[in-house]
């Protein structure tokens, strides 16, 4: 995965882009990453040409069409769908999704600020290794995720070239 560009980007959303690539580098079986904000926005991508409208320069295996617009859509939608019915059930809210499929799975998590980590995964990934990372990343992007760093994760997404 060739990482996207952080000329310019404060630490703290440089921080966020490194953890991103750590866990699609360093954890088997992980095919892209989305962050997406409360409001549905794409801040983060494992996808070099994200916000570009170009498909990726560097080869992977089958996903949501190589786009993470597409994944950041579906992280969006799963997670809307299982929040209202964490609250028809009246069972708090949502920590994790998981739906596996017969080619791949996705996971969702929830991070503290009402942003959403969304994984897709080959099909013989270790889920649960899967869900540490996973867990380990909202850890540590939980607190740093302010509005003024979302703000700027949404501005370098609009603007790389």
């Amino acid at each position: 995965m060739t990482a996207p560009s952080t000329y310019g980007l404060s630490t703290q959303a440089r921080n966020l882009q490194w953890l991103l690539t750590d866990l699609v580098e360093e954890v088997p079986g992980v095919n892209s990453v989305a962050v997406v904000s409360s409001d549905g926005l794409l801040l983060l991508s494992s996808d070099p040409a994200a916000g570009t409208g170009e498909p990726a320069t560097t080869p992977r295996a089958k996903g949501p069409r190589g786009a993470s617009a597409d994944l950041a859509t579906i992280v969006c939608g799963l997670g809307s769908l299982t929040t209202g019915a964490a609250a028809l059930m009246e069972t708090g809210s949502v920590k994790q999704t998981m739906v596996a499929m017969e080619h791949g799975s996705v996971f969702v998590m929830a991070i503290s600020d009402g942003s959403l980590l969304g994984v897709h995964a080959t099909p013989d990934c270790d889920m649960s290794v899967v869900a540490y990372h996973m867990a380990l990343f909202v850890g540590r992007a939980g607190h740093v995720l302010t509005p003024e760093v979302r703000s700027e994760l949404r501005q370098s997404m609009e603007n790389t070239p």
